[in-house]
């Protein structure tokens, strides 16, 4: 049951200091030593209140994150960690350190994470206020300039004990991700809710699938898997056998139904979605095997007015407008359920007929033989004014004419990419997206190479 608002909330929510709040390959961590351990980094931290945390290792990221949230501090979260993303990210805030495990190149004051650590016998479990502000995200503002959301304490522990209480997550489950804990929906899934909900992070990040199913297949169970529609698809088909798991979580892209069902089926386990983004945290998941309508996490519910649909209660300090095309399926006023058509940015309008980039990229990838695609908007283009789409595709046993055929009988003719461009691989990140400025830097060479008009 969630707690009511209260002035303040534990670290974490482990009952015992023997506990076992973290996995580093097969050693448990205890409550004990988490908690010794984040007393002594918050005590070495360098001035400075801002701090981007670097660390690779999953529990010392948490043992990082932690410390700052103790000692006051404010761990920055941008989407990347490139050289420019580093110098913006000091000019909002001048003070910033960087915390590493390994070395980073980030040009920034750096807090070495500590080889060893002191044993504390008894640590306090901390109480942190819930008006403090623990951490910064950041969307694309229209000039190029990050833009900053406070996110705070309180905000955050509702958010993730809502979906500990959505998915049924508790003391006795360990927690394997393949998403960096820098990530927005990492942090949530695989940081804060293992410490919000008693259960047991894993410290590592496997990406390659003979490695994920390893790890998974030494955990104790029940084991959750919380990953992203890219990387289950390169589970399912890369290995012929997959271990079993209890729980899978899925993020960051819409999963279709078929990939839903296949995961479920060869996992043995129930596998949801989790819908939410940069401004409020997440907002929604869903059962994808089962049906394509998302449920609002507890006490939040959706608004019309106007164009703007709004989020509002449950841990969202104040309402706030999405970004995204969703049609309302509940009665009344406000909702709990909608159904999700994509972002508005991904709307395309071709000779009066519309369909969305995400409808369009699901129909490619469900192709046989494809491996990974994606359709692209040329940057000069907009939704109201198109001149060509374009698609990447990783498909080394299909030839262009049996790709095109194949949409053909998927897509309306006037979606058909014009170029359609084979690639040895996409260029995705850790968690699976497309950046959309490297995406577009690899369509123009392509299309320098071939000869074609940029």
């Amino acid at each position: 049951m969630l707690l009511p608002s209260m002035a303040t909330l534990p670290l974490v929510a482990h009952c015992r200091h023997d506990a076992v709040m973290a996995w580093r390959g097969n050693t448990p961590v205890s409550v004990r030593q988490f908690l010794g351990e984040v007393e002594h980094v918050a005590s070495q931290l360098p001035p400075g209140r801002h701090v981007l945390n670097l660390c690779g290792d999953r529990y010392h990221f948490t043992v990082a994150l932690a410390a700052c949230v103790v000692s006051g501090r404010v761990s920055l979260l941008p989407s990347t960690h490139t050289p420019e993303m580093v110098r913006q990210m000091q000019r909002i805030a001048p003070d910033v350190f960087c915390i590493v495990d390994q070395d980073a190149g980030a040009d920034l004051p750096t807090f070495r994470y500590p080889e060893s650590m002191p044993v504390v016998a008894n640590p306090a479990i901390p109480e942190i206020d819930c008006a403090q502000v623990v951490a910064q995200v950041f969307t694309s503002g229209s000039t190029g300039v990050p833009v900053p959301h406070v996110k705070r304490w309180g905000s955050l522990v509702r958010n993730v004990r809502a979906e500990a209480q959505r998915l049924g997550i508790g003391a006795d489950h360990a927690i394997l991700g393949t998403v960096p804990p820098q990530h927005m929906y990492g942090l949530e899934s695989t940081v804060l809710m293992p410490l919000q909900s008693g259960a047991a992070l894993h410290a590592g990040r496997p990406f390659y699938p003979a490695d994920i199913c390893a790890t998974l297949a030494s955990l104790p169970r029940p084991r959750m898997l919380v990953t992203t529609p890219y990387h289950l698809r390169a589970l399912l088909a890369e290995q012929a056998t997959l271990p079993a798991a209890d729980q899978l979580l899925s993020a960051t892209a819409p999963l279709s139904q078929d990939l839903a069902r296949e995961a479920e089926s060869r996992f043995g386990a129930p596998l949801h979605e989790i819908y939410g983004c940069t401004e409020t945290g997440q907002l929604a998941s869903r059962r994808t095997a089962a049906g394509l309508e998302w449920h609002t996490l507890a006490d939040i519910q959706l608004r019309r007015e106007g164009p703007t649909l709004w989020a509002e209660g449950g841990h969202i300090d104040s309402p706030t407008g999405l970004s995204d095309v969703i049609e309302l399926t509940g009665d009344g006023p406000l909702s709990t359920t909608f159904l999700l058509h994509g972002r508005h940015a991904d709307l395309v309008n071709i000779a009066g007929k519309r369909t969305s980039l995400a409808c369009l990229n699901h129909q490619l990838n469900a192709i046989p033989g494809v491996q990974d695609g994606v359709f692209v908007l040329p940057r000069e283009d907009s939704a109201d004014r198109i001149g060509r789409l374009t698609a990447l595709v990783v498909a080394p046993g299909l030839t262009p004419a049996e790709l095109i055929q194949a949409l053909r009988e998927r897509i309306d003719p006037v979606f058909l990419p014009r170029p359609l461009l084979f690639v040895e691989a996409l260029p995705r990140n850790a968690t699976g997206k497309l950046p959309g400025q490297i995406t577009q830097d690899l369509l123009a060479i392509l299309q320098s190479q071939a000869g074609m008009p940029a």
